[in-house]
């Protein structure tokens, strides 16, 4: 389990093809304490340490992921930096919003455009996910724990302030950039037990 809070921002250094595809992500932790079989959200995507040095590790990433995620349209090519969360620890603050780091589909930046120092931003998320955003709720785009200012149909918005801006990758997105979208976990129960009747 992870927040939604970004602790570091992790660029991919090599990436290769065997089967799954592995790649190298070059971070700033202390990777003498971080275990292999550790999890690590890349982008909002849970993935299993399987080696590690210094200041690296290496993630095996499934076909079934690749096409769940922005890795799919965008690819992962040395020099993409990455948003990184290590997992939750019992006694950690809980800073964002609970976030598995199962990520749901890609939402598309349709529209920016800066309010004072925050940049407003606009996605469409897929159909089928829309229904979920609510709202003042949370989401998880590319694993930054956002509230959701308003919804219309399939497109919502998201205010990025200057803090975030500068400690993620949202700093550096562009219109037509997919992100990789993880609905909230109680959204989903709610529509499920409405549906239930």
């Amino acid at each position: 389990m992870f927040t939604g809070i970004i602790t570091d921002i992790g660029e991919v250094s090599r990436v290769e093809m065997r089967g799954d595809m592995r790649a190298r992500i070059s971070c700033h932790y202390e990777m003498a304490g971080v275990d292999l079989g550790a999890s690590i959200a890349c982008d909002g995507i849970c993935l299993t340490v399987v080696e590690k040095g210094a200041d690296w590790f290496d993630v095996d990433i499934s076909a079934e992921t690749i096409s769940k995620t922005n890795i799919g349209a965008n690819g992962w090519a040395p020099g993409k930096r990455l948003n990184l969360e290590r997992a939750l620890r019992v006694g950690d603050e809980l800073g964002g919003h609970i976030v598995s780091g199962h990520v749901d589909g890609v939402a598309v930046i349709e529209e920016m455009r800066d309010e004072g120092g925050s940049t407003r931003i606009t996605l469409r998320a897929p159909r089928a996910l829309a229904r979920f955003i609510a709202p003042k709720g949370s989401v998880a785009l590319n694993g930054t724990s956002l509230t959701v200012n308003e919804v219309e149909g399939d497109r919502f918005g998201v205010n990025v302030i200057p803090h975030t801006q500068a400690v993620t990758t949202w700093g550096e997105v562009q219109p037509g950039d997919e992100a990789n979208l993880e609905i909230d976990t109680l959204a989903r129960y709610v529509a499920r037990l409405a549906e239930a009747g």
